[in-house]
Parts: structure tokens; sequence; C-alpha cells
């Protein structure tokens, strides 16, 4: 379930591993996203996230979470 804290989180988190390594996942590349989708993206809060920022991103909606401030992680 869609929660609030999703959308700081996903201004605010960057991305622990990979070729896009310590890049907010706001900021990911969309092809990369649809790779995830692709191949599925990983369990828990991250690949919650990931998808998150797919939706948001195909749906024209960075500039609503780019507004969020930087909480940091």
């Amino acid at each position: 379930m869609l929660e609030p804290a999703h959308l700081n989180k996903l201004a605010s988190w960057k991305m622990p591993f990979g070729k896009y390594k310590g890049r907010k996942l706001i900021d990911l590349p969309e092809p990369y996203l649809v790779w995830f989708s692709r191949e599925g993206f990983p369990s828990g809060e991250l690949g919650l996230l990931l998808a998150l920022a797919l939706e948001v991103k195909t749906n024209g909606l960075e500039a609503l979470v780019r507004g969020i401030p930087d909480k940091g992680k």
C-alpha cells in the first residue's frame, strides 16, 4: 500500500548497488527502472520504491517528488 512516507523516501533514498549506486531513486533513468520491471524488482521496501519511481516517471510526476525536501538516506 502506498503511503505518503514513500514519496518522501523516493525523494531522498539513494540506490544502494549497481551501475547507479549513490544516485537518488527519483533520478534513476527510466530505462533502468523498466529493466527492473521486466526482470523483477528487489524484495522489500527498495523494490516498492523502485516500482513507485517508474510509475512517477511514466506519469510525468517527477517534479512533484523533486519538490519534496531531502531528508537524507
